[in-house]
């Protein structure tokens, strides 16, 4: 009688680790593709399959979610207007907040210009951002308060845009999120002291040389810049110099801003 023995195998798993190449023989990660010109094509990103792709021509951000899938993100999630205003400043002329008192040797900016509407003065950053500015600030120029400037020098006009925390009386905000100084040379003077805080420098020329004639108010300097600031509350303020390389005998001479509509813009380009 023959006998037939049943072997049972156990089957044990065995455990490796292993790095996967595409296009490779030596893969460097878990999961390596080689070539020049390769590609990753996911099927749940593509513009048929998913309302976030923003579809032919275009190229969409893929961001890493918590659970470690790769996800798409809505175009308007990482970008926002935060401050959209076009007339900023108080109009009201000659005021001793809008005032710039000319210097003959150009020694730093003057705080000037008042916002119009306090309460609705500021923006709040949730998270931290880079924020783009874009301004155009209105002045006028006279000489003792009433009369045009008519000795025919060339003045110049600068202006930029700073801000400061929580409203427009909390302190200026100097530098920014990596604790650099925001400004470089372009720094704003408070008497003896000087801090940082300068964005969006910008100047223009001006000259006249007909005490009755010429054009005095309804100018406007613009200017633009970027800088990366942590979440808070912000107030956009304004300072600027009148300058002149001889004031000898020129008179009281005085540039005011806010004259006229002041057009102010911020914009938050968020990292996520």
């Amino acid at each position: 009688m023959r006998k037939q023995l049943l072997l049972i195998a156990t089957l044990i798993p065995l455990s490796f680790q292993a790095q996967v190449g595409i296009k490779t023989t030596n893969p460097q990660e878990g999961l390596h593709v080689g070539g020049s010109n390769s590609t990753v094509k996911v099927d749940g990103l593509n513009f048929v399959n998913n309302p976030e792709n923003l579809g032919p021509g275009n190229s969409s951000r893929v961001f890493v979610n918590a659970d470690g899938d790769l996800v798409l993100g809505s175009a308007s999630t990482n970008i926002a207007i935060l401050f959209d205003s076009e007339n900023y400043l108080d109009d009201t002329s000659n005021s001793s907040e809008n005032g710039v008192t000319q210097h003959g040797y150009g020694d730093g900016f003057t705080y000037a210009g008042v916002p119009r509407d306090i309460p609705n003065s500021t923006f709040t950053l949730t998270q931290p951002a880079i924020i783009e500015i874009n301004y155009s600030v209105s002045w006028n120029i006279e000489k003792n308060g009433t009369n045009r400037v008519g000795d025919g020098n060339a003045r110049v006009v600068q202006t930029l845009m700073y801000f400061r925390q929580g409203n427009y009386l909390g302190p200026v905000v100097t530098h920014d999120l990596d604790g650099n100084l925001i400004g470089g040379a372009f720094e704003i003077s408070t008497g003896s002291s000087v801090l940082g805080g300068g964005l969006g420098i910008t100047g223009q020329y001006y000259n006249n040389k007909h005490s009755l004639k010429g054009e005095y108010e309804n100018f406007h300097n613009s200017g633009s810049d970027f800088v990366k600031l942590p979440a808070g509350t912000y107030c956009p303020m304004f300072s600027a110099q009148l300058a002149v390389s001889d004031a000898s005998g020129a008179g009281a001479m005085k540039m005011y801003l806010g004259t006229g509509k002041d057009e102010v813009q911020i914009i938050a380009h968020y990292y996520e």
